[in-house]
This record gives C-alpha cells, structure tokens and sequence, in this order.
C-alpha cells in the first residue's frame, strides 16, 4: 500500500481515484468542491490544503481543467511545491501547455521533487473503466516508480520523452479527434440529407478503411441526440487553444484545427459548451438546415 495524494476529483478524477483507492492504496484528498463521499467512506483522508497533500503523500497526483488551475495547485498558497520533500512526485495528468509543463516540472525539481506530465485520453468512460491512455513525460526512473499506479487507471501506458512530452502527445491526439468528429459529422450529414438511413450507414462504414472509435462512438451519439458530456465541447476548445497557440510559436499552419476550433466557438455562440463534442454536428447542421436522424 501506498500514500497517494489526489487533486481534481471531478469526471475524470473521481473514478481514477477510486482505482487507486480499490487497490488498497491510502488517498489523500483534496478539491475545489466537495470531496465524493464514497471516497472518504472507503477510508480516503479530506485535507485542507494541496500543501498538506503533498506533505502526506509519496505521489501526488493533480487532475484539473487548465493551465492556470495547475499552477494554482503547485504554486499557489499553500500548494503542493510548499509541501514537497526530496524524492516525491507530481503527477499531472491535466491536459496544459506543453511549454508550460517544461517550467513547471523545472521548478518542481527545484523543490527536490521529481515531476511527470501524464495527461489522459478515453474522457469519462475511459475514467470509469480503468481503460485510459497515458501519454507521459518525464524521467524514466521516475515514470517506472509511477506505472504501476498508471496501470490501475488505464491500458495503454507510454513514455513518450522528457517533460513536456506528454503534453505534446496529448495536443496530437487532441487535433486527431476534433478533425475526425468533423468528418463523422460532414459524412452522416450527407448520408442524412441524400435519403439515406445514417445509422446504417455508419454500419457500413464501420466495417471499412474509415472505421473509428470516433465514428463508432461519436457517430453514435450524432445519429441518437445524445450529447450528454462525455467530454465537454469547453474542455476541448481549451486544448485546441493550446494547439493552436503552439502552432503559432512553432510558425506551423494548422488550417484542419483552426477550422474545427471556429466550429466549437459557433457552438458556444448557442450556449452548447456543455455538451459532448460530438454535438459539433450541430453547427454542421445548422449549415445545411437539416437534423441527421435514423429511418423508423
């Protein structure tokens, strides 16, 4: 068993915590809003501070939105850089600036800690069925203490290079996703407005060169309205922002994500930000003033 400490227990971090909590490992807990009672019943501590976190665990691990709210945990009063001793580690498994990341796991290390970037794919079902991916950048001393903990949570765990790497791998995935949800989107609004059936089209498709877990998944949720969140379009606008951002720092022209991010802000212009980002087709149809749906 080990001290674990974890920050950020919103829809992703609540079941990655439980994971770790179910393999009998002590939690330290601490979030913005009110620990899950499941987790404290199951013998996980409540802490006040990030500070006291760090200071009860071996491994802190952070699962927050954004930048800004990683740099408020690490650094902020009482955050967890003020309750590290030599030999601890940071985990971040948030999705954030690459070039950021690169500061942060620096003076982390200043603080005698040792740092990894390991953000996530497979959203909230990926949380709950221990089926993530980690992308993770950092030391590979350090990242062999933590896989074991990383395989509690997820099924593909890999180290892609120094810190900041895993943040890069992350904005990769990320620009793969938006794009492909736009072709899911374009190909079932076609299929929809030419008279044929969309979900047996996707059938179809399903079954050739353009099968996808995006098709598969998102197709689904396009051809049935249900854009509860799994990952909400914010969220994603956020992280193309930060592709976006590095784009330009690197002079790269990203047009196929510049054009899915115009996409996103169309949906935040109809108050959609909550929903799932397949409900980018929505923008899609708004265009073509027609709603995909399935033959009775």
């Amino acid at each position: 068993m080990a001290n674990l400490g974890f920050i950020g227990l919103g829809i992703m971090g609540r079941p990655q915590a439980g994971h770790l909590q179910a393999a009998g490992n002590q939690l330290y807990l601490n979030t913005r809003s009110k620990i899950p009672q499941e987790l404290l019943d199951k013998g996980g501590i409540a802490c006040r501070t990030n500070k006291e976190v760090a200071e009860k665990s071996d491994i802190v691990f952070i699962m927050v939105s954004d930048t800004p709210d990683v740099e408020q945990v690490l650094f902020g009063e009482n955050g967890v850089a003020s309750g590290l001793s030599k030999g601890k580690i940071v985990v971040d498994m948030s999705t954030i600036s690459p070039i950021t990341t690169k500061e942060f796991a620096k003076r982390i290390e200043e603080n005698g800690g040792l740092y990894l970037d390991a953000p996530v794919s497979g959203g909230e079902v990926g949380a709950k069925n221990a089926t993530l991916t980690f992308m993770v950048g950092g030391r590979e001393e350090t990242f062999e203490k933590v896989k074991p903990y990383f395989q509690l949570m997820g099924k593909t765990i890999t180290l892609i290079g120094g810190n900041g790497d895993g943040q890069t791998a992350k904005a990769a995935n990320q620009i793969i996703v938006a794009l492909t949800i736009e072709a899911v989107g374009e190909a079932l609004l076609f299929a929809s407005k030419a008279g044929a059936d969309p979900a047996k089209v996707r059938q179809a498709l399903l079954g050739g060169f353009a099968a996808s877990r995006i098709l598969e998944v998102h197709g689904e949720r396009m051809i049935k309205r249900t854009f509860a969140p799994g990952f909400r379009i914010a969220l994603h606008k956020k992280d193309l922002n930060i592709v976006l951002s590095g784009a330009r720092a690197l002079k790269v022209s990203l047009p196929g994500t510049a054009l899915c991010q115009e996409l996103f802000n169309a949906n935040s212009a109809m108050d959609e930000d909550g929903l799932d980002d397949s409900a980018m087709v929505k923008v899609l149809e708004r265009m073509a003033n027609h709603e995909i749906r399935a033959k009775d």
